[in-house]
């Protein structure tokens, strides 16, 4: 079994057979992506297929991913809530850093439309408070452990906090901003670290520690949360 680790949506999971006639994409239980491929096909044709398939690939795993559901009062990211209102049409707009939902008489706050239109709008609040705090954030970790990466880029589709491509890339999950700030920057040394080592054997594991000493304790916290938007 090989691994493919891409920018976006982190390890996949390659597994090769006889059996297969072509490059197809799942998600398995644990919500990471598996490719299944044909012994002969090489894995320049997976990163095609995934080139040409990030829509559908965020689709599937939107599809797959558990459901927030979405509440009034609720707080999203560091500076944002949700406000709900009654009136006669079904609307929502940002104000300041309240998203302001108004509900007519006819929906209910569990509507599938309804959660779809907050859930659009999270989307928008979660990027906004990512972009101006994490790459900032990044940077100064950056400076403080002498870490050197290529670029940071986010994402929402994937199952991951982050991730770190061998080229230096690193991937931040904008669900980053839910998180209390400690278990960010844990995250963000995670990754950071991977520039240095890029794997979970123990030296890697002892760059985590030496820049975060209470890693254990913040490895088992992230459990309780999830990168689900």
């Amino acid at each position: 079994m090989a691994i493919y680790t891409d920018d976006e949506f982190g390890a996949i999971t390659i597994r090769k057979s006889h059996r297969s006639r072509s490059i197809t994409l799942s998600v398995a239980p644990n919500g990471m992506l598996r490719a299944s491929m044909p012994v002969f096909a090489s894995t320049r044709s997976l990163k095609k297929l995934i080139a040409d398939s990030r829509t559908q690939i965020r689709s599937m795993l939107t599809q797959h991913a558990p459901k927030v559901a979405y509440a009034d009062g609720m707080q999203i990211g560091k500076s944002h809530s949700l406000l709900v209102t009654s009136g006669p049409n079904l609307h929502l707009k940002r104000q300041q850093l309240k998203l302001v939902l108004t509900l007519p008489p006819t929906y209910n706050l569990t509507d599938a439309a309804v959660q779809q239109l907050v859930r659009e709008h999270t989307l928008v609040a979660l990027r906004k408070e990512a972009r101006h705090y994490l790459p900032r954030r990044l940077s100064t970790l950056a400076d403080e452990l002498g870490c050197k990466y290529e670029r940071v880029r986010f994402s929402h589709a994937s199952t991951r906090w982050g991730s770190c491509s061998s080229r230096g890339t690193i991937s931040l999950n904008i669900a980053l901003m839910q998180l209390p700030f400690e278990l960010i920057d844990y995250v963000l040394i995670h990754e950071l670290c991977h520039t240095k080592q890029m794997n979970h054997s123990r030296d890697f594991w002892q760059l985590v520690e030496q820049a975060d000493p209470e890693y254990s304790a913040h490895r088992r916290t992230i459990k309780q949360y999830s990168p689900t938007i």
